[in-house]
């Protein structure tokens, strides 16, 4: 197993990580169902809590997997065992998700995690013994970090449940640490344009699983004969503001930005809150058709927040690590943080936030569209 090269032309996803995609989407899909009915039965702390630890490890599984995957991805027969063997395990991970929700029960997430790790360890001992120098040494930091952090995530399985919101945070900041402490000699040649269209491929497959969950949820309503004129404007507003957030984030190119370990990191890290948002406003639909239907017991802007909160914090984010870095002037730059503010503001819209939202997402857009083109106009005319 060889590095292969940044410089590598007309680099693209494989097969295989499009199939480790969707077969991981599952396990962010159990999360966000565990999110809805804590929601839905009034124990919001909780169900953030537990919906932030358990997608910060399929989050992270997944990232490890896609940067090592970018550096040295083989595609022989060994390379394609060993990411099956990860997928299996993230399926065994989210095979747990629900017991650790309800029970605070880590055991079977443990395993599944332990599963994936210890694929991804073998991975990066073999990238090692393929190579020499600062570059080997590189390599089995990563073996040895990866290792020490998974004996680490064995506290959520013998200590108390209420004591697992401080392993996370404990454990969280030391796997963040691993990447920066491995490469500090050497940088792993991850190829900025693949990172980029992995990292894009990933935001559309969390936002067609937001699709799909509000859908089987609007489904689930009318199957009991509620009101489609009460369902539809949430169903409209909802998808509106999903297709904002595919339009938002693919109108700037951003492997260009992705020229050192300092700049990708903080980019790569920063997804956590993107693709937890993108999940969780799937989670808002939901929440607003059980408002609507009378099954959650939320108050109408508690109900709205749901949505309102991650379709904002998506905004934000997005503006923050990505589309500012392609911005020109001023006006390009306030857009998206003003539509945010105003996203926010539709909570107090009660029962009409989700069309409101909707709207002021699509506006975004309109927004976006017309000052890109009067910007591109003088150009020409310069």
């Amino acid at each position: 197993m060889h590095a292969r090269s940044r410089e590598e032309a007309h680099r693209a996803a494989t097969p295989l990580e499009l199939f480790f995609d969707l077969c991981f989407v599952v396990a962010v899909a159990q999360a966000g169902r565990q999110l809805v009915h804590a929601l839905a039965e009034g124990h919001p702390v909780h169900g953030i809590t537990g919906y932030l630890m358990l997608f910060f490890a399929v989050w992270w599984a997944w990232v490890n997997f896609s940067w090592f995957s970018s550096a040295y991805d083989t595609d022989d027969w060994l390379y394609r065992v060993v990411t099956l063997l990860q997928i299996a395990g993230v399926l065994v991970l989210a095979a747990g998700v629900p017991r650790a929700f309800t029970a605070g029960d880590f055991r079977i997430v443990w395993f599944g995690y332990l599963v994936m790790r210890l694929a991804l360890v073998s991975q990066w001992l073999r990238a090692a013994h393929g190579t020499r120098g600062a570059e080997r040494r590189t390599a089995l930091r990563y073996a040895l970090g990866v290792t020490l952090c998974q004996v680490g995530w064995l506290a959520l399985v013998f200590l108390p449940p209420a004591n697992a919101p401080w392993v996370f945070l404990v454990m969280g900041a030391l796997e963040l640490s691993v990447p920066a402490l491995a490469e500090r000699e050497r940088q792993t040649s991850w190829h900025p344009h693949h990172i980029a269209e992995r990292y894009g491929l990933f935001t559309i497959i969390v936002l067609g699983e937001t699709v799909s969950a509000a859908t089987v949820a609007v489904q689930s309503a009318l199957d009991e004969h509620h009101d489609l004129g009460t369902l539809l404007p949430i169903a409209a507003g909802g998808l509106l503001l999903v297709f904002a957030a595919y339009w938002i984030y693919f109108a700037v190119p951003i492997h260009l930005h992705l020229r050192s370990n300092r700049q990708a990191f903080l980019w790569g890290y920063g997804h956590y809150l993107v693709f937890g948002s993108a999940a969780a406003v799937g989670a808002g639909i939901e929440i607003a058709v059980e408002q609507s239907a009378g099954r959650a017991h939320l108050s109408t802007y508690a109900a709205a927040a749901c949505f309102t909160v991650p379709g904002a914090l998506y905004m934000f984010t997005v503006w923050l690590i990505h589309s500012r870095h392609q911005k020109r002037g001023l006006a390009q730059q306030l857009v998206l943080p003003v539509s945010a503010v105003l996203v926010l503001l539709c909570t107090f819209a009660g029962h009409a936030a989700v069309p409101a939202a909707g709207a002021v997402a699509a506006v975004t857009v309109a927004v976006g569209v017309t000052l890109t083109a009067r910007q591109g106009t003088a150009l020409e005319e310069e």
